[in-house]
């Protein structure tokens, strides 16, 4: 197997400074941030490839600390069109098309993307088994780091929490993003303290008694 490096487990990372929120109303700074989201959609809808595979793609881009969001966005998608052979780097230099357009699975049209915005992508299924952990138990990650794409968050691996809540079955985004099918698991929101994620950090006089709290697949976790 490849070397996987993910550069977008960013998360209890020092060094990146304050967060600074935008208004909700800006939405795009310039025009082709919005073709680009629109790219990024009718292109996703054709199948060529799912939505973990396109943020597996997009984490891994080597200067990913360096580009904006969109930029990320359109870097990972002329990416995936060139691995997928629907464009060549030549054609995406060009723009011009040199080569016959593959057939591809789905076409979304332009009446179409109101309805198929409004759908999403669910990825709620029915379960199979029932679930391992139950609201109130405690449990703790997986301390071991994966090569390939996952949802848990790095600060997050090796630590205890307590089940807040259960999800049901979902498409486990791991699997999903090898593509080895949609793999459904069960999903727990787990609650953390501070103290455990960052002992090194929060002493009591400056604990503050936050929790943080996140969405774990069954497979990131072990009974305590």
């Amino acid at each position: 197997m490849s070397h996987y490096t993910t550069h977008a487990d960013l998360g209890g990372l020092p060094g990146f400074g304050v967060v600074k929120p935008e208004a909700e109303s800006d939405l795009f700074h310039a025009d082709w941030e919005r073709k680009t989201l629109a790219l990024t959609l009718a292109v996703g809808a054709t199948g060529s490839w799912n939505i973990d595979q396109s943020r597996a793609s997009r984490e891994t881009l080597p200067d990913y600390l360096k580009l904006s969001y969109y930029q990320i966005w359109l870097a990972a998608l002329e990416k995936l069109l060139r691995e997928r052979g629907l464009v060549t780097a030549d054609e995406i230099q060009s723009g011009i098309l040199e080569q016959p357009p593959l057939t591809v699975a789905r076409v979304l049209q332009a009446q179409g993307v109101p309805a198929a915005l409004l759908k999403g992508s669910p990825v709620l299924r029915e379960p199979t088994q029932p679930a391992r952990f139950q609201v109130g138990q405690r449990v703790r990650t997986r301390s071991k780091v994966v090569g390939h794409h996952t949802r848990l968050p790095g600060y997050t691996r090796g630590k205890q929490g307590l089940i807040e809540r259960v999800h049901g079955v979902h498409v486990f985004a791991d699997s999903h993003a090898k593509g080895m099918g949609e793999d459904p698991q069960w999903l727990y929101g787990v609650v953390f303290d501070e103290a455990e994620l960052w002992p090194e950090r929060t002493r009591p006089s400056s604990a503050q008694g936050l929790k943080v709290s996140i969405d774990a697949w069954e497979p990131y976790l072990e009974a305590v």
